[in-house]
């Protein structure tokens, strides 16, 4: 039986080279944002699922603040490195798919953060996500989704970039296609070249509305930015919801 091949997300998240991308995303801003999320919500204790963690920071973050956190992502070697540097009595990584429940209504608040939604081929596979993340709350539990806000997005969208890092030469070509924003990842080192790319879904608020609808949530708020001012679907950078599980 041939193995099956891999989704674009399982290598491009699993590859050193991805770290070396984004390595230079704002700790400050993040940092920032999570705390105005905390005093938004006034969040002083819980748990909380970090979902798609990354590499672990604001799980760790966030266990620093005193809060029973759980991070998960797809990518091995993140949690590998996660488990390793992050090492707190509150504080647990897992490898885990977001579409799978994981411990079932068991988080007060479930984090999904800097668009680590959309990946998919079919818009359908989001709402897996969304029942994954209902089954895992507590009644009345909460979700904040942050993704980009695409309409903004797209009608900024740079066609070519090129980035040295690290003595790597990053070469990106973005498109739209087939209802997808894709970025394809040309990167060469001395000799080598790795090819990779990045598919997220254009996803707008009305497909938000719609997965929350069929998976028991209810809207409680929409913020356009990491300060959580209100959302302006033209000029807002970010599309962030928070959503409350609906009791059944």
């Amino acid at each position: 039986m041939t193995e099956q091949k891999k989704q674009w997300f399982e290598l491009w998240f699993d590859s050193p080279l991805y770290h070396i991308l984004y390595k230079n995303r704002n700790q400050d801003e993040a940092v920032h944002f999570i705390d105005n999320v905390l005093k938004e919500l006034h969040i002083e204790y819980g748990k909380i699922l970090d979902l798609a963690c990354g590499k672990g920071r604001h799980s760790y973050y966030l266990a620093e603040k005193g809060f029973d956190v759980v991070g998960l992502d797809l990518s091995e070697q993140s949690i590998k490195y996660a488990s390793t540097m992050y090492q707190l009595p509150n504080l647990e990584f897992y490898v885990h798919d977001m579409r799978l429940s994981f411990r079932i209504n068991y988080f007060d608040y479930i984090f999904n953060l800097f668009t680590s939604l959309g990946y998919f081929n079919e818009l359908k596979e989001n709402e897996k996500v969304f029942e994954s993340m209902h089954s895992g709350l507590n009644d009345g539990g909460h979700i904040l989704i942050d993704f980009m806000n695409t309409e903004k997005v797209i009608k900024d969208i740079v066609p070519r970039e090129n980035k040295e890092i690290d003595d790597y030469h990053f070469y990106i070509r973005r498109e739209i296609l087939n209802g997808k924003i894709i970025k394809h990842i040309h990167i060469g080192r001395e000799e080598k070249i790795w090819m990779f790319r990045e598919e997220v879904q254009a996803l707008m608020p009305h497909h938000f509305h719609t997965f929350l609808n069929n998976t028991g949530f209810t809207l409680v708020k929409e913020y356009g930015d990491y300060a959580l001012n209100p959302f302006h679907p033209k000029l807002s950078d970010r599309y962030i919801l928070l959503a409350k599980k609906i009791s059944v």
